[in-house]
C-alpha cells in the first residue's frame, strides 16, 4: 500500500535523523574555541597585535590540528597550521605564510592557547582571522572562531563626558540617600533621649506631690498633740 509505504519511509528518516543528531550532540558539546568576548579589535598601522584564541574539550585531545586563517573582500590565505601532540606538548607550527606571525601560546598546564602575534600592521591586513581546530578524539570535527581586525591610521579617543555624568549624578544621589538616613537616625535618636528626660522629670514631680500632700509613706512632719 502506498500510504504504508510512505508512512514508513518518513519514519526511518525521523529516526535517522534522531540517531544522527545523538552521535552528533556529545561532539558538539565537547570541543569548543574562542577568541574572546570583542568581535571586532582596532590596532594602529605599523603596530603589533595579538589576535587571540583559546580552545577547550571534554574529551581531551592527541594529534590536535589548528591552523588561522584570513579572508577580505578579495583574499583567503592559511596564515599559519600546526599541530599538538598531547596535553603536556606545546605547538608546532608546520606551515607559516608570513614572517610577521608568532605563535604566542601554549597548551602546557591546561591553557589550550594557540593565539598568534602579528607585527609591523599595515591596513591591507584588515579583514577576518578564524582560528580553526580540528580534534581526532572527536571525530575530526571541525570548530572555529573569527573575529575581525581593522587596521586605523589612529585610534579614536572615547568621549567619556555623558558616562562622567551619569556616575556624578549617581553618586550624588547615593551620597545624599545616605546623608539623609544619618540624619533621620540622629533626629531619632534626640527625641529618644528628650522623651526619657521627660519621664524622668514627671516621675521625680510625681515624688514630689506625694511629699508635700503627706500621703502615706511621705516624709510630712508630724504634728505635736494639742495640750488640754
Amino acid at each position: 500500500m502506498p500510504g504504508a509505504r510512505d508512512q514508513g519511509a518518513a519514519r526511518a528518516r525521523w529516526l535517522g535523523t534522531g540517531l544522527l543528531g545523538l552521535f552528533l550532540l556529545p561532539v558538539s558539546l565537547s570541543l569548543e574555541v574562542s577568541v574572546g568576548k570583542a568581535t571586532t579589535i582596532y590596532a594602529v598601522n605599523g603596530t603589533e597585535i595579538l589576535l587571540p584564541c583559546t580552545f577547550s574539550s571534554c574529551f581531551g585531545f592527541e594529534n590536535l590540528h589548528f591552523w588561522w586563517s584570513y579572508n577580505s573582500s578579495d583574499t583567503y590565505k592559511i596564515l599559519i597550521d600546526g599541530t599538538v601532540k598531547n596535553e603536556k606538548s606545546d605547538p608546532k607550527v608546520k606551515l607559516k605564510d608570513d614572517d610577521r606571525i608568532t605563535l604566542e601560546g601554549s597548551t602546557k598546564e591546561k591553557m589550550n592557547n594557540i593565539s598568534i602575534s602579528l607585527k609591523n600592521l599595515e591596513f591591507s591586513d584588515t579583514g577576518k582571522y578564524t582560528c580553526h581546530v580540528k580534534n581526532p578524539k572527536e571525530n575530526y570535527f571541525q570548530h572555529q572562531a573569527t573575529i575581525f581586525l581593522q587596521v586605523v591610521d589612529k585610534l579614536e579617543e572615547v568621549d567619556n563626558t555623558v558616562t562622567l555624568i551619569i556616575l556624578g549624578v549617581v553618586g550624588g544621589v547615593i551620597g545624599l540617600l545616605i546623608f539623609i538616613l544619618l540624619v533621620k537616625k540622629f533626629i531619632a535618636f534626640i527625641i529618644k533621649k528628650t522623651q526619657e528626660k521627660k519621664k524622668e522629670c514627671l516621675v521625680s514631680s510625681s515624688g514630689n506631690d506625694n511629699t508635700e500632700n503627706g500621703l502615706p509613706g511621705s516624709k510630712a512632719e508630724e504634728k505635736a498633740p494639742t495640750k488640754v
